[in-house]
């Protein structure tokens, strides 16, 4: 049987609108591959939906004074909307308030809890708000987190410093609803007994073999990713209660089960199977070809937010239901932060996907300008910087001067030698292309493992190629004494098949302008199965423009931000710079109005920074061995609460580090990081462990650590000078 690819991307919560940073994690690189495999002819389904349930919806229904069903509403036509204007092409955006991801969500539950050994009943003390006479789900309750001291931290994580709590744990916890204190009561709720899967899951995840068969290849799969979950799982998994006391969500299916729901992380990625079958109904397809068979390829995209849900509890649900198939990769991306500080929608920091189509309408290519800017700085392996000054370099520099200007000079120069037709020309293809085969190979390898940004690169460098050779052979000059020259004509021919191979290359990074060239050289908008075909012409040596194929006029196809002649585009990209600008000096000025204490207070703290050490000769520096490595897995050192042991990839060879930097990390946030090492430095035993290796961190006067990286990606175990 053919393979067949079920695609998927994390489910946004539809309780606001979504900003550049959920684009660069999990749909963008998605479109991007989803369209690569239909240029394959690849039979794939990409699934996706709005998540509406939970407390978050709930809370922010609460916030703007209607119902969480308006709120759902909103929010999911917003995005969905969104979506389709940036050109992201699902198969389905489904809502998992449909009937039919209910029915699928509770047939789920009752098959697990049917077998009997997956679930386990409790009955536990949780808060309960007096006032409003209910039980308070974990995000109803807020208090100042243990580990950062954060006082805005939730009950079931602190958006601080990152760290998964309980309620429990909160200091000094206050209800969202009445802003009193909660009280304790017992309540029961349902556990899924996720310890019970940790043996089969740590051999999936180390070595992807699954029930004594191959499932896939670990090496394949994102170090962070491979991090993350291995350090869940020395950490030993525990069952996890997927029930909560709300009357907003899918409610659970037992009679003792009144007046409680499913919790979201437990129905939010089933919706992926009912968005599935839903798809399947509206095309007569069987929705179980899609999700169960050894054919079938799942792949989750998602943020590094989400790793361990899709690696380990999905999987594992799974699987203890049987039949379906599990993951064959997971390529998470990092976080992209914005101007060098994470998105803040209270401060207004950052830019949401709407609101960027509304402010650019009046800007040429607005989508694929986007698309192209965060591609290109995507977040991949470790977090990335979204700068408006990047944008318009990569807009003008590559996309205009590069990309644009080739194909606006193939095109004038055949109109002119040729009067828009392919020059008629007998030569060896294979031969002359032979380069450029080579950069498509290298091109397909990239985007089969997921590797988009540089997939970009060799993209651009295809086009380089195409204005280097164009230049060296400078057609212009040798018309000027012999316009019927057949270096010429081959150099004519030529770059129309480099530019009819860049129309295609492009369909799954700028899709709006994809059509349009295509158009402009004559040329159908891609079809699925085309990168196949192509494959085969250069294999066999057929021209992609054949003798005789008429072209269209030249037209600008990126007008540049950087135009003297028309400021306009220059214009719109100042205002966000404006924007920016703006809040910080509210934030100066606020700072400057705030009370002489704390004043007083921030320049003492300053004034505790450490005096310099004695001086050094430079010898005495020269022989400490600093290297570049990223941590692959860190985990928390038993009875030791400032310790954590980092496994650490130098390039030449791994280490075990261990590191007093537990306070001011959770385990879960560091694998993927790049930091500097001293390499040399003589081994030591910290709690039976032996330390091969030490990391450097810079301490800030307040206290708070922060890892010293490199300020761009390097090699493992380059030398830091």
């Amino acid at each position: 049987m053919s393979k067949k690819y079920l695609i998927t991307s994390a489910l946004p919560y539809a309780n606001g609108a979504l900003h550049l940073g959920h684009l660069a994690g999990a749909y963008l690189p998605a479109d991007i591959y989803v369209r690569y495999l239909r240029m394959l002819g690849k039979e794939v389904v990409w699934v996706c939906g709005s998540d509406e349930h939970g407390a978050a919806i709930t809370i922010r229904a609460k916030k703007e004074g209607i119902s969480p069903q308006e709120i759902i509403d909103k929010y999911h036509t917003l995005n969905k909307s969104t979506f389709e204007k940036l050109g992201i092409s699902f198969d389905i955006y489904h809502r998992t308030s449909e009937a039919i991801h209910h029915k699928t969500s509770q047939d789920f539950f009752l098959n697990l809890h049917e077998k009997g050994d997956e679930f386990e009943e409790h009955f536990i003390e949780q808060y309960y708000d007096e006032d409003f006479n209910q039980f308070l789900a974990d995000r109803y309750i807020i208090g100042t987190c243990p580990k950062c001291g954060n006082p805005e931290a939730y009950g079931d994580q602190c958006e601080n410093c990152g760290s998964d709590l309980s309620p429990l744990e909160l200091i000094n916890p206050r209800s969202t609803l009445s802003g009193k204190t909660p009280v304790l009561k017992k309540t029961k709720h349902w556990y899924f007994k996720l310890d019970k899967h940790t043996e089969w899951l740590k051999t999936w995840i180390e070595s992807g073999v699954l029930d004594g068969k191959q499932h896939h290849d670990p090496k394949t799969w994102k170090n962070h990713v491979l991090g993350q979950c291995l350090s869940w799982l020395e950490g030993g998994l525990h069952s996890r209660s997927i029930t909560r006391d709300l009357d907003w969500g899918i409610p659970v299916p037992l009679p003792e089960g009144k007046g409680k729901v499913l919790y979201v992380w437990f129905d939010a990625p089933i919706g992926y199977i009912s968005a599935t079958k839903q798809w399947a109904l509206d095309n007569n397809k069987n929705w179980e070809d899609y999700w169960k068979g050894e054919d079938v390829e799942l792949i989750h995209f998602i943020g590094k937010d989400n790793i361990v849900f899709h690696c380990i509890i999905f999987p594992a649900m799974l699987k203890a239901h049987g039949e379906f198939a599990l993951p064959k990769n997971v390529p998470a991306n990092q976080f992209l932060n914005f101007e060098g500080q994470k998105f803040s929608k209270s401060r207004g920091w950052g830019i949401e996907q709407h609101d960027y189509l509304e402010e650019f309408a009046d800007f040429p290519n607005k989508e694929d300008a986007l698309r192209y800017a965060l591609l290109r700085n995507l977040p991949e392996n470790r977090d990335a910087d979204f700068k408006w000054d990047d944008f318009v370099d990569y807009h003008d520099k590559e996309l205009a001067d590069n990309l644009g200007n080739f194909v606006n000079r193939v095109v004038s120069l055949t109109q002119k030698y040729y009067g828009g037709q392919v020059p008629e020309l007998q030569i060896d293809l294979q031969d002359k292309l032979a380069e450029i085969t080579a950069l498509i190979q290298r091109f397909s390898e990239e985007m089969e493992a997921f590797s988009f940004k540089a997939a970009s690169q060799t993209f651009m460098e295809l086009s380089s190629y195409g204005n280097t050779y164009l230049q060296d052979v400078s057609p212009w000059n040798i018309y000027k004494e012999n316009p019927d020259s057949p270096v010429i004509r081959e150099c004519m021919f030529i770059c129309l098949q480099i530019v009819g191979i860049l129309s295609l290359v492009a369909h799954p990074f700028i899709p709006f302008t994809s059509p349009r060239l295509r158009k402009l050289i004559g040329l159908a908008p891609v079809q699925n199965g085309d990168w196949t075909a192509l494959l085969e012409k250069l294999e066999n040596g057929v021209a992609i423009l054949p003798n005789g194929h008429s072209i269209g006029e030249a037209e600008v196809l990126f007008p540049k931000i950087n135009d003297r002649r028309d400021p306009s585009r220059l214009d719109i990209v100042n205002r966000q710079k404006e924007k920016l600008a703006t809040i910080l000096a509210a934030e100066t000025e606020r700072l400057k109005q705030a009370p002489a204490a704390t004043a007083a207070s921030a320049v003492t703290t300053n004034n505790e920074l450490p005096t310099l050490k004695d001086e050094i000769q430079y010898e005495d520096f020269a022989k400490i061995d600093l290297r570049v490595g990223t941590i692959l897995s860190a985990e928390r050192v038993p009875k030791a609460d400032k310790l954590l042991k980092l496994q650490i990839d130098l390039g030449f060879e791994e280490r075990t580090i261990v590191s007093g930097i537990a306070e001011h990390f959770s385990p879960e946030e560091l694998p993927g990081k790049q930091v500097v090492v001293v390499a040399n430095l003589a081994p030591r035993k910290l709690r039976g462990i032996e330390s091969n290796g030490m990391i450097l961190s810079a301490e800030e006067p307040d206290g708070r650590l922060r890892l010293v990286s490199p300020a761009v990606g390097v090699s493992n175990g380059s030398v830091v000078k």
